[in-house]
């Protein structure tokens, strides 16, 4: 039977933050924990972004906890610069990582160990105490159902397959969205397409000045608000709007930003509007969103009434062996971090629980038979980077409290904001 006291799912920035921190805080990889990953290899949802998405243009990626990504080239893309940087990650702190692994679901096992949760996948079934799960959004795209949407003739593509602006060239093309992504998307197309028109449900709100800490703490309120109330998070571009860049300014004066409503019905040669007016396509980018991969833990019932999950800090209401990483207000490469880390710090506070009842017990899964080196603190140690506007790592067993967890979730959110991290695609509704 492979079991572990804790059990991770997914292998983007969150899930290789917990994995960090539970090794680090004395947990043994593939005995005691086990990261599973449905990605072909290193990257999370990097590895999967357009190619025309350089590094250099990439706005605020923030290192992982105790290694710094340095050096890194401007001009090559995301994709593989970070895919590498994650690789190597992996293999310096020995994560067990197992991939590609499709969780399937998790449910409440009640029958052969009772008291555990049950992780089905398409390559076993898990048991474990806790888990934390980082499956982010970037495998459930938002695509908006839009009467005659089936007829048309044209190509429709959605930013998770978005293949870069020359498929475009020469061609009259509609980006609806009213996030930074699409405003990307619609900026580069128009500068190989025929025509471009942007389409969005509500007027975007262009922001001209410097990003406050006030505006900050609104945008955390917002979002803490709907996670607490058990809604579903939204895009942070609908509270704090979008920056406007000299690029933007460039396009606007060309004629290309320029907004139009959303159409009613699409047709079988492009779009057309409640007036009667059209746009003849020949094809369709929906920048329209993402939303929180967690099909898989709909057997444990943990959704709201309003369709999200209340979380206290990291952890589920309704099932407190449950954590969410990068969900909600921890949805950011620096959120993901301490999100990683105060979900360790959690269950790590309950270890001896996980512990009781199994004394020297070998419960390792699969890949249990890979050389494991001891963990070694003060090996790990010289690896770190401190970084002098985050806290350094508690050691100790104590639970962060409630407020000190919201603390560091705002700087969270005001730090990634600040920094013009928006990493959400807009669906302004």
């Amino acid at each position: 039977m492979n079991e572990v006291s804790v059990l991770v799912i997914g292998a983007g920035q969150a899930g290789l933050s917990a994995a960090y921190h539970l090794r680090r805080v004395g947990f043994v990889p593939w005995r005691d924990f086990l990261v599973l990953d449905h990605s072909p290899a290193p990257g999370g949802a990097w590895q999967f972004r357009w190619p025309t998405l350089t590094y250099g243009r990439v706005h605020g990626m923030h290192a992982l906890p105790g290694m710094e990504l340095t050096g890194a080239d401007p001009d090559r893309p995301s994709s593989e610069v970070i895919g590498e940087y994650f690789a190597s990650y992996e293999s310096t702190f020995e994560l067990p990582i197992r991939r590609p692994v499709d969780v399937r679901a998790v449910r409440k096992e009640r029958e052969v160990r009772r008291g555990l949760l049950r992780v089905e996948t398409d390559v076993g079934v898990w048991h474990t105490r806790a888990l934390i799960n980082a499956t982010g959004t970037w495998d459930r795209p938002f695509w908006p159902r839009v009467p005659g949407q089936s007829r048309f003739s044209g190509s429709q593509w959605h930013t998770s397959r978005y293949p870069g602006p020359e498929v475009f060239r020469g061609r009259r093309v509609v980006v609806v969205g009213g996030g930074t992504s699409a405003v990307q998307h619609l900026l580069e197309i128009s500068e190989v397409a025929a025509e471009t028109a942007w389409v969005t449900r509500r007027p975007p709100e262009f922001r001209a000045g410097p990003f406050d800490s006030e505006l900050g703490r609104a945008a955390v309120a917002r979002v803490e608000e709907r996670v607490r109330e058990g809604l579903p998070p939204r895009s942070v571009v609908s509270v704090t709007g979008l920056p406007m860049t000299e690029a933007m300014r460039a396009a606007r004066a060309r004629g290309v930003l320029v907004r139009r409503p959303m159409f009613e019905r699409v047709t079988a040669e492009g779009v057309r509007w409640p007036d009667g007016s059209a746009f003849a396509a020949d094809a369709i980018v929906w920048a329209t969103g993402f939303r929180p991969a967690i099909g898989h833990l709909a057997p444990l019932g943990l959704r709201e009434p309003g369709g999200g999950v209340r979380l206290e800090g990291t952890r589920s209401v309704r099932d407190p062996r449950v954590h969410l990483v990068g969900y909600g207000p921890s949805a950011s490469t620096i959120g993901a971090n301490r999100a990683g880390r105060a979900a360790v710090v959690r269950v790590r506070s309950s270890r001896a629980s996980l512990r009781q009842g199994h004394p020297g017990r070998d419960r390792r899964g699969a890949g249990a038979d890979r050389p494991v080196r001891p963990v070694d603190g003060a090996a790990l140690q010289y690896r770190r980077t401190p970084r002098p506007h985050l806290r350094r790592e508690s050691h100790d067993t104590t639970e962060l409290s409630r407020a000190t967890h919201k603390e560091n979730v705002q700087m969270d959110l005001i730090t990634n904001l600040l920094a013009g991290v928006i990493h959400f695609v807009g669906w302004l509704v």
